[in-house]
């Protein structure tokens, strides 16, 4: 039986939220501020590149940088929509049938009596690859327009690069450990479903219960982990085009 979902601060991002709902692990307000907890990711090497880029003379404002406009924000739009979009339609998603109807959705992978959680795993991870890439190129891109505005400007795009290489690999260990999270999720609702008799009666709002069925809510959910970790990802691209809008 799948348990009860653990209580989580309201105000945690939706990722964390989704999967202490999902894993049932409890997740308690931490006491420290933010700055305490981001000490504790800082290296000394980063502390003092940090401190340079907040406290030094301000950087030289970029030449022969393209401006920032209308055309840059809608490129933001664009990578995040594509990305969002990519998730959204991936077959490794694809529910075998829409909620209360008998037929099956061929773009589903097919179901295997020995089917385990690699492949999602694999597919989880080459998704996180994708985000990665896609965002991080945005965010130099973005970095190198602010730089090219004033002096001000250039040292908050510095701050940004100092912040992306010191917590980068922080990062990469934290969402990189969320497949494994969720390969709990899937045993759960596995065992769930191999219990449950094929033939369960359907109401009105409940879609039948199946064999399978456990495999479609899977899906669904890593899918929503999925975008919500797009969401978080996606935090200092936000930050950044925030900055360029400032007069």
């Amino acid at each position: 039986m799948v348990q009860a979902p653990q209580c989580i601060d309201s105000t945690a991002p939706a990722l964390s939220r989704l999967l202490a709902r999902l894993t049932n692990i409890d997740v308690p307000e931490s006491s420290q501020s933010l700055a305490a907890r981001l000490s504790q990711w800082l290296g000394w090497t980063d502390a003092i590149a940090l401190s340079a880029a907040l406290n030094g003379a301000p950087p030289a404002v970029a030449s022969g940088v393209r401006s920032f406009g209308s055309a840059e924000e809608h490129e933001c739009a664009r990578v995040r929509a594509t990305l969002a979009k990519t998730i959204a339609n991936d077959n490794a998603f694809a529910t075998a049938s829409p909620r209360g109807s008998a037929h099956r959705n061929p773009q589903a992978a097919p179901i295997d009596a020995t089917l385990d959680y690699a492949a999602f795993r694999q597919r989880y991870l080459a998704m996180q690859q994708t985000m990665e890439t896609a965002i991080s190129e945005l965010r130099g891109r973005l970095r190198r327009m602010l730089a090219a505005r004033t002096p001000d400007m250039a040292r908050l795009a510095l701050v940004d690069a100092t912040m992306e290489r010191a917590l980068g690999a922080h990062e990469r260990n934290l969402l990189g450990a969320v497949p494994g999270l969720l390969a709990g999720h899937f045993e759960r609702l596995r065992q769930a479903g191999q219990a449950a008799p094929d033939d369960a009666p359907a109401s009105v709002n409940t879609p039948p219960v199946t064999s399978d069925f456990w495999l479609d809510v899977f899906r669904k959910d890593m899918q929503s982990v999925l975008l919500a970790e797009l969401d978080v990802r996606f935090q200092p691209v936000e930050g950044l085009l925030a900055a360029l809008h400032t007069r």
